[in-house]
Parts: structure tokens; sequence; C-alpha cells
């Protein structure tokens, strides 16, 4: 695996160096002991799959508030999409800044999203699927959300955003001292 720092710290893209033969390929999605370099410290305790039908369409800016606040690992595993991160740590000095990298089927790169970040993605292909791995439990009464297209964050979605949930646009707009973390 090949983990690569981003301007956001704590922020990684994760590259993986597959194996190609005539068969196909083979790499590894994930590894304790090289994520641990990184700083994954808990253990991973819940994936998730989605599928985003919409070309455009937008899920997040979503994350977890302490004690429940979570390090996600986010890999496009069909399609394509815009994989986001906020960094909504008050004491960091990119305390609202945002990161985003295109994650593919196949350009064999993943996220790695620290506590003290909110996430979201935008799909730029009919039917894309993401895996999530979690070290926390989802804890609806934990759970918050960021605008898509706060002004304070301003996100640069790549594609005119579309098909977004309703729970998704009542988030509140954020003035720069708005989270409570």
């Amino acid at each position: 695996m090949i983990k690569t720092p981003l301007k956001l710290k704590g922020l990684h893209l994760i590259e993986t160096e597959p194996f190609k033969d005539h068969r196909g390929q083979f790499a590894r999605l994930f590894c304790v002991r090289e994520l641990a370099e990184i700083g994954l410290k808990k253990p991973i305790v819940q994936i998730n799959h989605s599928v985003t039908r919409t070309k455009g369409a937008i899920r997040g800016m979503h994350f977890q508030l302490p004690p429940h606040a979570e390090i996600k690992i986010v890999r496009c595993i069909r399609g394509a999409c815009f994989d986001v991160a906020v960094d909504i740590r008050k004491d960091s000095n990119t305390y609202l800044q945002w990161h985003g990298e295109i994650l593919t089927e196949s350009n064999n790169r993943a996220m790695y999203i620290p506590e003290g970040f909110a996430h979201g993605f935008q799909a730029m292909e009919p039917d894309t699927e993401l895996l999530y791995l979690h070290t926390e439990f989802y804890v609806p009464g934990s759970e918050g959300g960021i605008r898509f297209d706060d002004p304070a964050i301003g996100i640069d979605w790549p594609l005119h955003p579309c098909d977004i949930s309703e729970r998704d646009t009542k988030h509140p707009f954020l003035m720069p001292d708005a989270l409570s973390q």
C-alpha cells in the first residue's frame, strides 16, 4: 500500500499496488499493520456499501460526534466518485477546509478519513458503488451533517449537484464556530 498524506492533517490517499497477470489482478485492500502507520488504532467494526444511481448525486456531508467519532476508509468499487472530506476539528489550523479526490473502480485509490472530519461524495457515473470501513457503529443520536453547498466551506463539486436527500438539504448553514466538537 502507498499511503500519501494530503493537505489536511491525518487525511491520506491510499493506493494499492495490484498484482496483474493474464487472469486479472489481485490487491490487498486492508492491512491493520500498514494502516496503523497512519493512525488506525481502533478496529474496523462496520462495513457499509452504497449504490448511487444518478450521476451528479451527492451524499453527505456526514460525521458522528464524540464519543462516537469514527475513522472511515472509503473505496469506490464500481463507477467513479468525487470523494470529499472536511476538517471539523476546531483546534486544527485547517478547520473547515476541504479536500476532494476522484476515486474509481480502476484507479486503486481509497481515502483514509480520520476522526474529526465530515465526509461526502458526488457520483461521477451512474450506479456508482462505494465500500466504507468504519471504526465505530452508527449511532443515530451522534450523527451530524454539513450542507453540501455551505459557502463557509465552498466545496467545488465537479458536476451540477442533483438528487440530494431531504435530510442532507436540511442541514443548517454554518457560521465559522458552529460545530460543537
